[in-house]
């Protein structure tokens, strides 16, 4: 019977902060070229708040050093999600998808401005890795909808109770998962990688490195049990 394995991207394949600087970059390259704020000064500005776990408001704090308005903050917005990132796939995260695919099909399910996270993908050099990418917000409200799982299995050909979800966030991606019938495997990195568990239990396996997923994938689908949802 087939079956697959799904990952999260963001902080599961990849850390997602490195996203933030390449964005950073492209933003202090337009404070440099239009206010004349030395593009070093201004990316210093945007690491230190990012830090800080200021980065919701790091643009804005960039803005109030230019002496700019909020019609600054949406230009330099704009120019954060639209760039062109540079991005690598870490080794361990290109092993993890090699070995998974080689027995299974394999999928990935993000949450996220469906543009800014085509990018991410094509950045990552994705594409002929996996056999299908879903952005959930383009299907439903997002991770932890069940909608969205179901719709990755769905690409995929698969049923719900035969694919595994690999993801960092015990929320988004372990209870949405179960919610929606799949096995789970929570890889504890990330901002989330000290929260116990989501509001459902933790998953089905919880690994430490994304290389590790693939390992306990075959634990559950290869399992002469029945998963109960």
């Amino acid at each position: 019977m087939t079956a697959a394995v799904i990952f999260d991207l963001d902080d599961t394949l990849y850390p997602e902060r490195r996203f933030a600087l390449s964005g950073y970059a492209a933003v202090a390259h337009q404070v440099e070229l239009r206010y004349g704020m030395d593009r070093g000064e201004a990316f210093a500005h945007l690491r230190a708040a990012l830090r800080a776990g200021a980065r919701a408001s790091a643009l804005q704090r960039l803005v109030a050093a230019v002496g700019g308005g909020p019609d600054l903050v949406h230009e330099l917005l704009a120019v954060y999600r639209t760039h062109r990132p540079r991005l690598r796939l870490p080794h361990a995260a290109r092993r993890a998808l090699e070995a998974a695919r080689q027995r299974w099909r394999v999928g990935v399910l993000t949450n996220g401005l469906p543009q800014v996270q085509r990018a991410k993908v094509d950045g990552l050099g994705l594409a002929p890795l996996v056999d299908a990418v879903v952005y959930a917000h383009e299907v439903s409200d997002g991770k932890p909808d069940p909608a969205a799982f179901r719709e990755i299995c769905r690409a995929l050909g698969v049923a719900p109770e035969r694919a595994v979800m690999a993801g960092d966030d015990p929320w988004c991606d372990i209870d949405g998962a179960r919610a929606a019938g799949l096995w789970t495997v929570r890889v504890r990195r990330g901002p989330h990688r000290y929260v116990v568990a989501g509001s459902t239990g933790p998953a089905d396996e919880t690994v430490l490195s994304v290389a590790d997923v693939p390992d306990a994938a075959a634990r559950l689908l290869d399992a002469e049990v029945v998963h109960e949802v």
